[in-house]
């Protein structure tokens, strides 16, 4: 049998894909139980976090493993195999070891050296023991994992190379101010009551918020958080539960809010965030720019049309409402981009307008109020050539085209924002067009993503990788040698039987001897036996620990002539000792 793990994660996937590939409570018991159901797989299990979904099984062959964990990974996930196949994974042996190993130290997470996936490789290992999915393999590989992780944590700075995806998510809303500093007095929303939502209340309760307000879907566990926060003898905050309903309510009178739920749907929706800044800013918070300025027609009628009169000479008399025209802002309406969009019958009226124009500046001054500026001075046979072209374009396709892009409007700087947001659930809590809305500053994972990518990374990452290096060589080493213990205690059982055999043939022959000589004979047949096994046996267990070492049990077993359905037999009962000594141990003291 042979470890093979198939997954996707925010390193392959984008986070559109990863947050449609979700794995509900439900759905890993399922997918568990369907795995070990299958042909090639007698161990599974599945490790799922916010931004990784991986299927780790013991499989007695590579491609059927591959193919047959790829389906039900798309099958459970709810994305279609077609899909999903370019983003997946493969890791097989000790590629795979080597993968949950840094996995188990951080140096595969979003943000590098973080601490929580331990705890997440910990329950991905109960769950996968309490439906008796993982047997001996998948048992030892996660126990050292978890192992390996500490050492890495305890020996090395790894720490230091990232934080936690809380407080990472925070200093993304801090733009460079200490969290402590930015977070001191405000007021805080926690939609959620999981694991990352308990460390995001507990991170902004010791950074000194002066509030904690718990919402979820699930009262008493949102007030066990809130007794939690309250008895800490670590922080002075205030906190209280609300239930979901009243989220839009709190989200008024919050300057922070961090939402991390299992909702296959949105939480926060544009419109909920939009409502909840409104008179909070400076100005209106109608989705703009995620650059932060809009435009002057996005602003609104009134605001339009005063930056369309500041900005184009000699329109006032323009019988068409400029205001109402998207794109316009920044142009002449006496030039081709300006009449762009505009519809046959706002044109014609356009060129009747233009037609009653004159070419003698003088004449136009009279007709229009100074202003500064020149005056555009236009022939109007040209002017009527070219609006008969724009008219023929605009008969053909029914509006006319854009034929070149408009020219930058000077944005409006952004406010600064009255409501920060962290999203760390996967898929999003919070709808993605918040991040256009003004005064209000969102973090989701996607820009948590983008962010990391640029985190320096710390020396002591190196360090790290040398001890997963080593570990996955040692792990490697003592797979290899366990592999050739059932075929050495079959071996050792068969020169048993062969004692035993001879011992009783003598008695046959000898029926008067005595029990005191025959005791000592006894045991000097087998000490004979056990001086010819010791050094072959101890020598193969050497070479089996080897790369390429397998074969030494194979040749063993051909060389002694030994059954393979008793080797089989004493590998079965080595494997039902062990999950009876891990369920005595999961059970507890009686």
């Amino acid at each position: 049998m042979s470890l093979l793990v198939v997954g996707l994660s925010h390193r392959s996937a984008p986070v559109s894909v990863l947050e449609r590939a979700t794995l509900g409570a439900d759905d890993r018991i399922k997918l568990l139980q369907d795995t070990v159901a299958t042909e090639p797989a007698t161990e599974a299990a599945v490790l799922a976090t916010c931004n990784r979904i991986e299927l780790y099984a013991d499989v007695d062959k590579f491609h059927a493993g591959v193919a047959e964990l790829s389906t039900l990974l798309a099958r459970h996930s709810g994305v279609g195999l077609e899909e999903l196949t370019p983003y997946l994974y493969v890791h097989y042996e000790d590629r795979a070891v080597h993968h949950l190993f840094s996995v188990a130290c951080g140096l595969d997470s979003m943000v590098v050296g973080e601490g929580q996936i331990l705890g997440q490789i910990k329950d991905s290992l109960a769950r996968a023991q309490e439906l008796h999915t993982a047997g001996r393999l998948l048992n030892d590989l996660f126990q050292q994992a978890l192992r390996v992780g500490k050492r890495a944590h305890s020996e090395t700075g790894i720490d230091r190379a990232g934080q936690s995806l809380v407080t990472f998510g925070l200093q993304q809303l801090t733009s460079g101010t200490a969290v402590e500093n930015w977070a001191k007095g405000k007021r805080a929303l926690v939609i959620g009551a999981g694991s990352m939502s308990s460390l995001a209340a507990a991170t902004l309760a010791r950074a000194g918020v002066a509030e904690i307000v718990i919402a979820n879907r699930t009262p008493d566990r949102a007030e066990r958080l809130v007794r939690i926060l309250s008895e800490s003898p670590d922080t002075d905050v205030l906190a209280r539960s609300v239930p979901m309903e009243s989220v839009p309510d709190e989200l008024t009178r919050a300057d922070l809010a961090v939402s991390c739920t299992g909702a296959t749907g949105l939480v926060l929706t544009a419109g909920t965030v939009a409502a909840a800044v409104e008179g909070r800013t400076a100005e209106p918070s109608s989705p703009g720019t995620r650059g932060g300025g809009r435009s002057a027609a996005a602003a609104g009628p009134a605001t339009a049309s005063a930056a369309v009169r500041d900005q184009v000479p000699g329109d006032e008399n323009c019988p068409l409402d400029l205001s109402a025209v998207q794109g316009t802002a920044g142009f002449s309406v006496l030039g081709e981009a300006a009449v762009a969009g505009l519809a046959a019958a706002d044109l014609e009226q356009h060129a009747a307008w233009v037609d009653k124009g004159t070419a003698d500046p003088a004449a136009r001054a009279q007709r229009t109020p100074a202003r500064p500026g020149p005056v555009v001075v236009l022939d109007p046979a040209a002017e009527a050539e070219a609006i008969a072209a724009l008219a023929a374009a605009s008969a053909t396709v029914g509006r006319i085209p854009e034929r070149r892009r408009p020219e930058p409007v000077a944005g409006i700087p952004r406010p600064a924002p009255v409501l920060s947001l962290l999203d760390l659930a996967m898929p999003r809590d919070v709808d993605a067009a918040v991040h256009r809305l003004a005064g209000v500053l969102l973090v989701d994972i996607e820009s948590l993503a983008e962010a990391s990518a640029d985190a320096p990374m710390a020396a002591d990452v190196d360090q790290v990788r040398r001890i997963v290096s080593d570990e996955v060589t040692a792990f490697g080493a003592a797979l290899r040698a366990a592999h050739i213990t059932p075929t050495v205690v079959a071996l050792r059982a068969m020169a048993a039987d062969v004692v035993a055999g001879e011992i009783a043939r003598l008695e046959g022959r000898l029926p008067a001897l005595d029990d005191k000589h025959r005791a000592e004979i006894t045991q000097t047949v087998r000490r004979v036996v056990d001086k010819l096994l010791h050094a072959p046996t101890v020598r193969v267990k050497q070479l089996a620990a080897e790369p390429g070492g397998a074969g030494y049990a194979d040749a063993l077993r051909t060389l002694f002539d030994l059954d393979q359905e008793t080797v089989a037999s004493v590998s079965l009962a080595g494997e039902s000792t062990e999950k009876h000594d891990q369920n005595a141990k999961n059970r507890g003291p009686a």
